[in-house]
């Protein structure tokens, strides 16, 4: 495991002074909602690259259905939203991180408003509002019916490039972080890069901010994009910043189940709309697993579903959404996606699967989005704020981009205009591998069937140790290759950032949130604590979660992020 984890720096050979430079008072690592409102937040008072790695329209954002979560009618408060979010973290939540976003996100929703994002409304043109699982009262704004992401990440898109000092690089995979040392801690300097027609690029910034989304592609059954290779967080691994939590992925409960299909969300907002789950006999299994049914918290509802296909002997079970009127008008993407395999929602039941959906754990930072690398911020899907806790409830991660991006964003512009920073002179000297070569579409494969298999919705010990085990093997024939195209570093990160989820899981004996145990059925107070995994650490150090009065602080001192 530890040879995985504390593997060579960087992935690549390169001496820095052989490379084009290119300089910026802000690096943006990810073009989703928190990058690019960080990014707007920088620009106004400094030059800013972000870097995409795909196109714009395959960002996580951009492939979101559910809405954004708010505190915007008279007659709901912040104060309940803050509960149903605790609520949902089981007993993992950091109080200050909750209060935080669900006390400032509000404005920024409105402000979203104000820049032309397009929600739904009703017929008197008042917010339309929803409510979705986990939550007490409707706060969930949508747009398109089930297209808010996009809709999201037109608005940011368009407000992003309407700025002079942004420069938005697509296709651009950025490799690893440049860090002034090799030890961890050592201040980040902007990041290495890739782009198909421009080859290597060393990027120098005063500040960056890792906004790179999440691992679900690490899952062989995901609703996430193709480019959720956990690129992010194997990166921040690698210059030696503080990994929380890894254990906890959130599975959402209900993707569409066609065999050879590849897997399509069926948005939570269909389930707050009325929709039921059925077994095979079509009865409501919901109704005997939580007073909130279908509403329930995700963790519950995927838990309850895996169990109900067990007791059936693997067969589905079905949403039923044939009561619902105006089905196609709701939710129009949906609905398009099941007609492609002739199903008809008003008559018909929609086949569904739990599926890998949301990195609860990430890089770690504080309430200003700092990491424990000067200079390096983390904000959205690839950070750990707290503020999930042991399961994210449900249309609290756009909102949280939106918050810590512009938290973030705020600080680079704070600290733009003092000069560039670099170039250093930075050789990385890999020697080539003397191993046996593995296929490494195979290994991708073999990787994401054994996540689900092992480290999925149900784990044991055994299954775990076995993970370990077999992350272990193909990182040994892996890990030590030297790779000049983004598919081999994308396996290369998912091996790193697989092989930390096994580990924090076989470490966590217990059962609380999205992180199911069935040989250590129960939560204890023993692992009511944050697990916190660096490179270079022979095992985690813990940290005590849902303390009210504690404030959440990287593991190292923050205040060094502000140095220049």
């Amino acid at each position: 495991m530890h040879a995985i984890f504390d593997q060579r720096r960087y992935l690549i050979p390169f001496r820095s002074g052989l490379l084009p430079q290119i300089f910026c008072d802000t690096l943006v690592i990810g073009a989703g909602v928190a990058g690019m409102r960080a990014a707007i937040a920088a620009a106004d008072a400094g030059e800013v690259i972000i870097c995409s790695k795909s196109k714009l329209t395959k960002t996580n954002t951009a492939w979101a259905q559910g809405g954004v979560a708010a505190v915007l009618r008279d007659d709901d408060r912040i104060e309940d939203h803050t509960e149903d979010t605790i609520t949902a973290g089981a007993g993992l939540c950091d109080r200050p991180a909750v209060d935080l976003v669900c006390r400032e996100g509000p404005a920024l929703v409105r402000e979203l408003i104000d820049w032309g994002m397009r929600f739904d409304r009703d017929n008197a043109d008042n917010l339309a509002v929803a409510r979705e699982g986990g939550h007490n009262a409707p706060r969930i704004y949508h747009a398109g019916g089930d297209a808010t992401g996009a809709e999201l990440q037109r608005t940011l898109t368009d407000k992003t490039l309407a700025s002079p000092r942004v420069r938005l690089f697509e296709s651009c995979f950025v490799i690893d972080l440049i860090t002034a040392g090799a030890d961890p801690g050592s201040p980040c300097l902007g990041a290495i890069t890739h782009h198909p027609r421009y080859g290597l690029q060393m990027i120098w910034a005063r500040t960056t901010i890792l906004a790179s989304g999440g691992a679900g592609q690490l899952y062989r059954e995901t609703s996430n994009p193709p480019p959720a290779t956990a690129d992010g967080i194997a990166m921040a691994a690698r210059a030696g910043a503080t990994l929380a939590d890894m254990a906890f992925i959130q599975f959402h409960p209900t993707t569409l189940y066609i065999p050879g299909a590849p897997r399509a969300l069926i948005s939570e907002a269909v389930r707050g709309e009325g929709a039921h789950l059925i077994d095979e006999q079509g009865r409501r299994f919901m109704l005997d697993q939580h007073e909130l049914a279908e509403l329930a918290p995700r963790d519950v509802v995927s838990q309850a579903i895996v169990r109900q296909i067990a007791s059936q002997g693997g067969r589905h079970v079905y949403l039923d959404g044939r009561h619902l009127r105006g089905f196609a008008e709701r939710f129009p993407g949906i609905h398009a996606t099941l007609a492609k395999f002739s199903i008809d929602p008003t008559t018909d039941l929609i086949p569904v699967h739990p599926a890998a959906h949301y990195t609860i754990g990430g890089v770690r930072t504080d309430l200003e989005a700092r990491t424990d690398i000067p200079n390096l911020f983390a904000v959205g899907e690839v950070a750990a704020t707290g503020l999930h806790g042991a399961n994210r409830l449900a249309s609290n991660s756009l909102l949280e981009g939106l918050v810590m991006g512009a938290i973030a964003g705020r600080h680079a512009a704070r600290r733009s205009g003092a000069g560039p920073v670099g170039p250093a002179t930075i050789n990385s000297d890999i020697r080539p591998s003397n191993h046996a070569e593995l296929d490494l579409e195979d290994v991708r494969s073999s990787l994401r069937s054994a996540m689900w298999k092992n480290v999925g919705i149900t784990r044991t010990g055994t299954r775990l140790e076995d993970a370990c085990e077999m992350l272990d093997f193909w990182g040994r024939y892996t890990l030590d290759k030297i790779f000049d195209t983004p598919d081999g570093w994308e396996v290369q990160n998912m091996l790193l950032t697989a092989a930390v989820i096994a580990k924090s899981a076989a470490w966590r004996t217990e059962s609380r949130g999205t992180h199911l145990r069935t040989d250590h059925p129960v939560p204890t107070d023993a692992f009511r604590v944050h697990d916190l995994r660096r490179r270079g650490r022979s095992s985690p150090i813990t940290t005590p979660a849902g303390d009210p009065d504690r404030t959440v602080e990287p593991t190292a001192a923050a205040s060094v992020s502000d140095r220049s």
